[in-house]
């Protein structure tokens, strides 16, 4: 186990489950954005543990893989697995995958459950790849642009570099959310995240987008 990346995880999740208590202060639900991946399993395990009320917190995710929830790549099989357990088990998940063949023809269908989620997001937490992409915005993506510029809530990405189908919240809906956390862990991203500071091409590093907005940025080695 890697004590600082565990230590790291409960600190975000800390300070993510203060940002849900404040805002359900004064609305009736409060919208939950996460990250999938490797790094989130733990910052989701230690969120999982805290208590609020949860049955108030609607759950989405940042992105998902084309596959289905069964699928180890699935992002809300790990959320399912992490997150909607122990005290969060009453949270409400809204997942982005549909029974559509593809991304493309679900997408009018996930939309429409993105309208019954209460916008603004309270957070949104993103990860990063090693490329620099950050939700299934990436570089090498035909849909970037479209992602980048639509008032939409989510996009169809097909990314040469990879073999999955992904369907992504579009730069707008997650730029909506009143606070951003960005969760990182090892030396090479800390790199990727100084070379994206020092540049604004956002189609190279897409990672940028976020930057010129407040961002709290959670890293460890």
């Amino acid at each position: 186990m890697n004590s600082s990346r565990d230590q790291l995880a409960r600190q975000l999740a800390e300070a993510v489950a203060a940002a849900l208590v404040e805002d359900l202060q004064h609305q009736s639900r409060v919208l939950l954005v996460v990250s999938g991946g490797s790094t989130p399993a733990a910052f989701l395990r230690a969120l999982s543990t805290l208590p609020l009320d949860w049955t108030h917190v609607d759950v989405t995710l940042a992105d998902e893989r084309w596959v289905e929830e069964s699928d180890p790549a699935s992002n809300a099989r790990l959320v399912r697995e992490t997150l909607l357990q122990n005290c969060a088990a009453g949270a409400r998940f809204v997942g982005l995958k549909t029974s559509a063949g593809t991304p493309e023809e679900g997408v009018a269908e996930a939309s429409a459950r993105m309208c019954g989620v209460p916008w603004p997001a309270s957070a949104v937490v993103l990860g990063m790849g090693a490329d620099g992409h950050t939700a299934s915005l990436f570089a090498d993506s035909p849909e970037l642009e479209l992602a980048l510029a639509t008032a939409e809530p989510l996009v169809a990405v097909r990314s040469p570099g990879r073999s999955e189908l992904r369907m992504t919240l579009s730069a707008d809906y997650l730029h909506r959310a009143r606070r951003h956390f960005l969760h990182i862990t090892g030396e090479h991203k800390r790199a990727v995240l100084a070379h994206a500071m020092l540049g604004d091409d956002v189609r190279d590093k897409p990672v940028r987008t976020f930057l010129a907005c407040p961002l709290s940025i959670y890293w460890a080695p």
